[in-house]
């Protein structure tokens, strides 16, 4: 199939698969004689792959090395399951900070009563705190 079809088929650009071909995630294919680019049934698994990793919030190094995982007869399946319980991990942090994130802005919202001169702005004012400071 052609690097259209294979862009079709999984839902994406032709330029998100030669972004993937160049980080090595996808393989670049073998070219027909006028320089098409043939793509097989393997690419398509592999990019829907690829593309299941981004959605679950691995990065492109860690979506490689998952897919070398999948590949390496030596790897098991603790092997995987010890890289996804990290990113939960990952993900849980990130939570967190959007949480703290989220009640900062809320305790701003609430000392702002939206009128005023925005010299008093208390949100601005904060925003203009030097970093770590208290107050």
């Amino acid at each position: 199939m052609t690097i259209g079809q294979l862009a079709g088929r999984t839902g994406v650009g032709v330029d998100t698969v030669r972004f993937y071909e160049r980080r090595g995630l996808l393989p670049e294919p073998p070219r027909t004689t006028a320089g098409y680019r043939v793509y097989d049934e393997g690419s398509v698994g592999r990019l829907r792959f690829i593309l299941r990793a981004k959605a679950l919030g691995f990065s492109l190094g860690e979506t490689s090395d998952l897919l070398s995982l999948r590949l390496d007869t030596g790897a098991c399946a603790a092997d995987v399951r010890a890289r996804a319980e990290e990113k939960v991990g990952e993900i849980v942090e990130k939570i967190e900070d959007l949480e703290r994130m989220r009640r900062s802005l809320l305790g701003l919202i609430d000392a702002c009563g939206g009128q005023g001169d925005i010299r008093g702005c208390p949100i601005l004012q904060d925003l203009s705190r030097e970093v770590g400071a208290r107050g």
